[in-house]
């Protein structure tokens, strides 16, 4: 068995671990980032600008830009919603390629394999062991192991480093999500825009999340996630292929795998290993939102992991989760409040959507969703928002 010497081991290739893994190498350690063959996770793909800004995203990196979003009601009722700017999308199967990319032009050590187990020797020094791909430089082998200092699991939230480091004690909530990405119409069409984003608040597509129509150029990611057991995804994804006109649009591929929805109560062992993006719970609750949360997550763990091979403090590993819930604590609270309240019935739902015919409710929520804050509006607008939410609360509007 061949034994590889790195000062971090980053499991996972996915926006979490390619981050972390491209501005640790940028320090110039050596880093071996990890990626299992053929991963691609189900994802609406929608990223904000903000994101293209704080990770020198090109725009190139798009597939498209949306403009608009149309909220659909339990009744079919509409909200066409103008963005006021752009959000953009992106395909999984090309985005994270090319952050993987970037990493290892940075000097990480981009491996194919499966991670296989966290080990120690005697005196306690942490190494990891994985198959590598039948293409790879290890071919021949087994299984390699790798000397570290430190292990950054970003591999999703059935994470094996998670489950090996802390044991199955640290559950999360999460839903179960699945898409289908079909071929786009040539253009827009009665029912299908590409430069809009479809949402479906109904029952019948999710009891407890929603659903998506979500443009990406040549391709349209259709989907819908739902923790309730038994519910059936593929057909909500039918019933939205059918309403959108993609009915007899070509499936590309399919994709499936559980979503969180709130952050783990710790990230890391407290000594050497620390997990982040799905496998540590960074994604918004009621949006499903993760990519820029994993890349955030990415980031802090990179500084972290650095100052914690300066000097040796394994403290400096729990700054990771203490600095990303500092920025983003309130804007998850609110969310989480949001999708356990609005979501839980069609009744509700329907009350939902009608609030988001509101023009204030709609520019502060696109406000917040590109700049990733709560916005300081006008205190005026705060409590014309708060009193109309409180009157569909109490149902004294219709």
């Amino acid at each position: 068995m061949q034994c590889e010497q790195y000062d971090v081991a980053v499991v996972g290739g996915g926006p979490a671990g390619a981050t972390a893994a491209h501005e640790l190498a940028e320090r110039g350690l050596a880093v071996l980032l990890l990626d299992r063959e053929g991963r691609i996770k189900p994802c609406g793909g929608a990223v904000p600008p903000i994101l293209l800004r704080e990770f020198d995203v090109p725009e190139s990196a798009l597939k498209c830009k949306v403009t608009s979003a149309r909220m659909v009601a339990p009744s079919s009722a509409e909200v066409d919603m103008d963005i006021g700017g752009f959000v953009g999308m992106v395909d999984r199967e090309t985005f994270d390629p090319w952050l993987r990319r970037r990493a290892a032009e940075a000097g990480a050590s981009l491996v194919v394999g499966n991670f296989e187990a966290l080990q120690r020797d005697d005196d306690g020094n942490l190494s990891i062991r994985y198959a590598p791909d039948r293409h790879s430089s290890h071919s021949g082998e087994s299984s390699v192991t790798a000397r570290v200092s430190c292990v950054v699991g970003a591999d999703g939230a059935n994470s094996r480093v998670r489950k090996q480091a802390f044991g199955s004690a640290l559950k999360f909530k999460h839903v179960f999500a699945y898409h289908e990405i079909v071929r786009s119409p040539a253009g827009r069409t009665e029912k299908f825009d590409p430069a809009r984003c479809d949402v479906y608040y109904q029952g019948e597509v999710s009891p407890d999340f929603y659903g998506w129509v979500f443009p990406h150029g040549e391709h349209t990611s259709v989907g819908a996630g739902s923790a309730v057991k038994g519910f059936s995804l593929r057909k909500a994804v039918k019933r939205m292929r059918d309403r959108s006109g993609l009915a007899d649009s070509d499936v590309v591929r399919c994709e499936g795998a559980p979503l969180p929805l709130k952050p783990i109560r710790r990230w890391d062992n407290g000594r050497d290993v620390v997990v982040i993006g799905d496998a540590a719970g960074a994604v918004a609750p009621s949006s499903g939102e993760g990519i820029y949360y994993a890349m955030t997550s990415g980031r802090l763990a990179a500084d972290a992991v650095a100052e914690f091979l300066e000097t040796g403090e394994a403290s400096a590993l729990r700054q990771v989760r203490k600095r990303f819930m500092k920025q983003h604590r309130m804007v998850f609270f609110i969310l989480g409040i949001m999708q356990h309240f609005w979501y839980s019935s069609d009744k509700r739902r329907e009350k939902f959507v009608d609030i988001c015919r509101d023009e204030d409710v709609q520019k502060l929520t696109w406000q917040a969703y590109m700049n990733k804050k709560l916005v300081r509006a006008k205190p005026a607008t705060h409590v014309r928002i708060f009193l109309k939410d409180l009157a569909h609360l109490v149902g004294l509007n219709p």
